[in-house]
């Protein structure tokens, strides 16, 4: 089912490598004009050469305001405006429950929460009417279940600017949703490295935890995000969409 998105300008954040650069690809393949943006230089040129098509790149750090608005004003300036945005970038890297110190609370919130609200509100006044942003959550943000308690706080906090951002956004003519991905399997996350570590550990809790008992795919995340970013989902906007194998009961 085509996506009604031909000729529409994308642009992705933290679209170097795993769940971002599927979205860039997905969106791609739908026929956007794409261009994706990551903190290093070095991935995005290496992402860009998977596509099919034609992607332009620019590096920027978005957890950093003045960078995330020099850096949308760019691409909208090179585009002729934005009709889809999509805000993936984040790290579920932090210390155990417990032991968070202020510095670690405002690195991780820097991390995971910043870059997307800097996005949102550098691409506004860029965006057109009917155009859609996406943030990439996660099920932390929802439920204690043992992640990392400042990452989990932080996509809390996203899930909440989602919901919140609705109503005043619709005014503009905008709609925002969130995907909440579950455990997500890609060369050099999280659960690439975890299975290295403890194969077995990790199958016993897919089966215990997870309804479908396996790891997601980036694509498959990909796929939820493009049709919340198309005029597929037109009636659907302040909405947390959660795509993690039936983990969440």
């Amino acid at each position: 089912m085509k996506m009604e998105l031909e000729g529409k300008v994308a642009l992705v954040a933290g679209a170097s490598r795993g769940i971002g650069l599927s979205i860039a690809k997905a969106l791609d393949a739908e026929g956007c004009r794409v261009t994706m943006t990551a903190r290093g230089r070095e991935g995005l040129e290496k992402a860009a050469l998977e596509f099919k098509g034609k992607a332009s790149i620019h590096a920027g750090d978005a957890a950093d305001p003045v960078t995330a608005r020099a850096l949308v004003a760019e691409v909208a300036g090179q585009m002729g405006g934005l009709d889809v945005l999509i805000c993936n970038a984040g790290s579920g890297a932090s210390v155990p429950p417990g032991t968070e110190t202020e510095m670690e609370w405002r690195r991780v919130l820097d991390m995971n929460l910043f870059p997307a609200l800097n996005m949102i509100a550098a691409a506004r006044p860029h965006m057109r009417r009917g155009g859609s942003i996406v943030c990439v959550s996660s099920i932390a943000g929802l439920a204690a279940l043992g992640a990392p308690v400042a990452y989990s706080a932080a996509k809390a906090a996203l899930n909440a600017a989602v919901k919140g951002l609705a109503w005043p956004l619709a005014g503009e003519g905008l709609r925002i949703n969130a995907v909440a991905p579950g455990n997500i399997l890609f060369p050099g996350g999280t659960w690439d490295r975890k299975l290295a570590q403890d194969r077995d550990g990790v199958e016993a809790m897919l089966v215990r935890d997870v309804a479908l008992g396996r790891l997601g795919a980036p694509e498959e995340i990909a796929a939820v995000t493009v049709f919340l970013a198309s005029p597929r989902s037109s009636f659907i906007t302040g909405t947390v969409l959660v795509a993690d194998g039936g983990q969440l009961r």
